[in-house]
Protein backbone atom coordinates (compact mmCIF):
# COMPACT_ATOMS: atom_id res chain seq x y z
CA UNK A 1 0.00 0.00 0.00
CA UNK A 2 0.93 3.24 -0.93
CA UNK A 3 0.54 6.59 0.66
CA UNK A 4 0.21 9.99 -0.98
CA UNK A 5 -0.95 13.35 -1.21
CA UNK A 6 -4.26 13.32 -3.06
CA UNK A 7 -4.18 14.66 -6.95
CA UNK A 8 -6.34 15.56 -9.12
CA UNK A 9 -7.32 12.72 -10.83
CA UNK A 10 -7.87 11.05 -7.77
CA UNK A 11 -11.17 12.91 -7.38
CA UNK A 12 -13.58 10.31 -8.64
CA UNK A 13 -12.49 7.69 -6.76
CA UNK A 14 -12.22 9.39 -3.21
CA UNK A 15 -15.67 10.44 -4.36
CA UNK A 16 -16.52 6.74 -4.84
CA UNK A 17 -14.29 5.66 -1.29
CA UNK A 18 -16.29 8.04 0.80
CA UNK A 19 -19.97 7.02 -0.86
CA UNK A 20 -19.26 2.97 -0.01
CA UNK A 21 -17.56 3.99 3.23
CA UNK A 22 -20.33 5.99 4.95
CA UNK A 23 -23.07 4.23 3.26
CA UNK A 24 -26.80 6.77 3.31
CA UNK A 25 -24.49 9.31 4.72
CA UNK A 26 -21.93 9.02 1.90
CA UNK A 27 -23.23 11.32 -0.20
CA UNK A 28 -22.75 14.34 2.23
CA UNK A 29 -19.53 13.27 3.48
CA UNK A 30 -18.66 13.33 -0.66
CA UNK A 31 -20.04 16.32 -0.93
CA UNK A 32 -18.56 18.03 1.87
CA UNK A 33 -15.00 16.57 0.38
CA UNK A 34 -15.67 17.77 -2.91
CA UNK A 35 -15.88 21.30 -0.86
CA UNK A 36 -13.17 21.54 1.24
CA UNK A 37 -10.87 20.15 -1.09
CA UNK A 38 -10.97 23.65 -2.56
CA UNK A 39 -9.73 25.28 0.98
CA UNK A 40 -6.54 23.02 1.27
CA UNK A 41 -3.22 25.39 -0.05
CA UNK A 42 0.11 23.68 0.08
CA UNK A 43 0.93 25.01 3.53
CA UNK A 44 -2.68 24.62 5.15
CA UNK A 45 -4.43 21.20 5.28
CA UNK A 46 -4.15 17.99 3.58
CA UNK A 47 -5.99 15.22 1.40
CA UNK A 48 -4.48 11.81 1.40
CA UNK A 49 -4.89 8.33 -0.28
CA UNK A 50 -3.85 5.06 0.31
CA UNK A 51 -3.86 3.11 -2.90
CA UNK A 52 -3.25 -0.57 -3.14
CA UNK A 53 -2.80 -2.22 -6.73
CA UNK A 54 -3.34 0.79 -8.56
CA UNK A 55 -6.36 1.91 -6.99
CA UNK A 56 -7.55 4.67 -4.24
CA UNK A 57 -8.66 2.40 -1.65
CA UNK A 58 -8.96 5.15 1.55
CA UNK A 59 -8.78 8.80 2.09
CA UNK A 60 -8.78 11.27 4.90
CA UNK A 61 -9.08 14.91 4.90
CA UNK A 62 -7.49 17.59 7.19
CA UNK A 63 -8.78 21.21 6.91
CA UNK A 64 -8.26 24.59 8.58
CA UNK A 65 -10.80 25.78 10.65
CA UNK A 66 -10.45 28.10 13.84
CA UNK A 67 -10.19 28.02 17.82
CA UNK A 68 -11.74 30.87 19.50
CA UNK A 69 -9.13 30.90 22.22
CA UNK A 70 -9.44 33.93 24.82
CA UNK A 71 -6.44 35.66 23.78
CA UNK A 72 -6.68 35.10 19.39
CA UNK A 73 -8.19 33.15 17.28
CA UNK A 74 -5.78 30.07 16.35
CA UNK A 75 -5.37 28.49 13.28
CA UNK A 76 -6.11 24.51 13.90
CA UNK A 77 -6.66 21.77 11.27
CA UNK A 78 -9.94 19.53 11.70
CA UNK A 79 -9.65 15.62 10.55
CA UNK A 80 -12.94 15.03 8.59
CA UNK A 81 -13.41 12.60 7.02
CA UNK A 82 -11.48 9.59 7.07
CA UNK A 83 -13.16 6.68 4.88
CA UNK A 84 -11.73 3.39 3.39
CA UNK A 85 -13.62 0.93 1.27
CA UNK A 86 -15.86 -1.34 3.63
CA UNK A 87 -14.29 -4.84 2.11
CA UNK A 88 -10.77 -3.60 3.27
CA UNK A 89 -11.57 -2.61 6.72
CA UNK A 90 -9.12 -3.24 9.63
CA UNK A 91 -6.37 -4.12 7.35
CA UNK A 92 -4.73 -1.04 8.87
CA UNK A 93 -5.41 1.59 5.87
CA UNK A 94 -7.03 3.92 7.95
CA UNK A 95 -4.84 3.80 10.59
CA UNK A 96 -1.90 4.53 8.38
CA UNK A 97 -3.38 7.18 6.83
CA UNK A 98 -4.49 9.41 10.15
CA UNK A 99 -0.53 8.55 11.65
CA UNK A 100 0.76 9.77 8.48
CA UNK A 101 -1.43 12.85 8.22
CA UNK A 102 -0.42 13.55 11.81
CA UNK A 103 2.69 13.57 11.03
CA UNK A 104 3.17 16.07 8.30
CA UNK A 105 0.94 18.23 10.59
CA UNK A 106 3.14 18.07 13.32
CA UNK A 107 5.96 18.91 10.99
CA UNK A 108 4.07 21.87 9.95
CA UNK A 109 3.83 23.44 13.73
CA UNK A 110 0.37 23.14 13.91
CA UNK A 111 -0.52 23.48 17.33
CA UNK A 112 -3.77 21.13 17.47
CA UNK A 113 -6.13 19.01 15.18
CA UNK A 114 -9.63 18.56 16.19
CA UNK A 115 -12.24 15.67 14.77
CA UNK A 116 -15.43 13.82 15.57
CA UNK A 117 -15.32 10.22 15.85
CA UNK A 118 -14.72 7.15 17.61
CA UNK A 119 -12.71 7.77 21.16
CA UNK A 120 -12.20 3.69 21.02
CA UNK A 121 -10.53 3.84 17.55
CA UNK A 122 -9.09 7.54 17.49
CA UNK A 123 -7.54 7.14 21.30
CA UNK A 124 -4.74 5.21 19.87
CA UNK A 125 -3.36 7.78 17.69
CA UNK A 126 -3.17 10.49 20.97
CA UNK A 127 -6.73 11.57 20.81
CA UNK A 128 -8.01 12.55 23.84
CA UNK A 129 -11.64 13.97 24.79
CA UNK A 130 -11.75 17.84 24.45
CA UNK A 131 -14.53 18.77 27.05
CA UNK A 132 -11.93 17.89 29.80
CA UNK A 133 -8.96 19.68 27.89
CA UNK A 134 -10.82 23.28 28.03
CA UNK A 135 -12.16 22.84 24.45
CA UNK A 136 -15.71 23.56 24.09
CA UNK A 137 -16.95 21.76 20.39
CA UNK A 138 -18.83 23.75 17.98
CA UNK A 139 -22.17 22.09 18.43
CA UNK A 140 -24.00 20.30 20.93
CA UNK A 141 -25.16 17.77 18.47
CA UNK A 142 -21.49 16.19 18.98
CA UNK A 143 -21.62 13.65 21.76
CA UNK A 144 -18.88 14.56 24.35
CA UNK A 145 -16.68 11.33 24.10
CA UNK A 146 -16.76 11.87 20.34
CA UNK A 147 -15.00 15.58 20.59
CA UNK A 148 -11.80 15.04 20.45
CA UNK A 149 -8.39 16.80 20.04
CA UNK A 150 -4.72 15.98 20.01
CA UNK A 151 -2.04 18.29 21.29
CA UNK A 152 1.06 18.77 19.16
CA UNK A 153 4.30 20.41 20.97
CA UNK A 154 3.40 24.19 19.29
CA UNK A 155 0.18 24.05 21.22
CA UNK A 156 0.82 26.90 24.46
CA UNK A 157 -1.47 26.75 27.53
CA UNK A 158 -3.46 29.82 26.60
CA UNK A 159 -4.64 27.63 23.97
CA UNK A 160 -8.12 26.53 25.10
CA UNK A 161 -11.87 27.76 24.13
CA UNK A 162 -14.42 26.76 21.22
CA UNK A 163 -13.82 24.94 18.16
CA UNK A 164 -15.30 27.13 14.93
CA UNK A 165 -15.60 24.39 12.04
CA UNK A 166 -14.73 25.71 8.41
CA UNK A 167 -18.17 27.05 6.70
CA UNK A 168 -18.26 24.04 4.57
CA UNK A 169 -18.92 21.86 7.24
CA UNK A 170 -21.90 23.66 8.28
CA UNK A 171 -23.55 24.21 4.91
CA UNK A 172 -23.20 20.51 4.19
CA UNK A 173 -24.80 19.58 7.68
CA UNK A 174 -21.92 17.70 8.48
CA UNK A 175 -21.69 18.34 12.04
CA UNK A 176 -23.02 16.39 14.83
CA UNK A 177 -25.33 13.27 15.04
CA UNK A 178 -28.91 14.30 13.56
CA UNK A 179 -32.00 13.06 15.03
CA UNK A 180 -33.52 10.95 12.36
CA UNK A 181 -37.15 11.28 14.83
CA UNK A 182 -37.01 15.19 15.34
CA UNK A 183 -39.51 17.02 14.33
Amino acid sequence: MDLREEIPRDRQAVRDVHLRAFGDHGRVVADLVDTLRDTITPEDGLSLVAEHDGQVVGHVMFTRSLLDAPRRLVDVQVLSPLGVMPELHKRGIGSALVRHGLEVLAERAVPLVFLEGDPGYYSRFGFAPGGGLGFRKPSLRIPDSAFQVIRFPECEPWMTGTLVYAEPFWRHDAVGLRDPNAQ
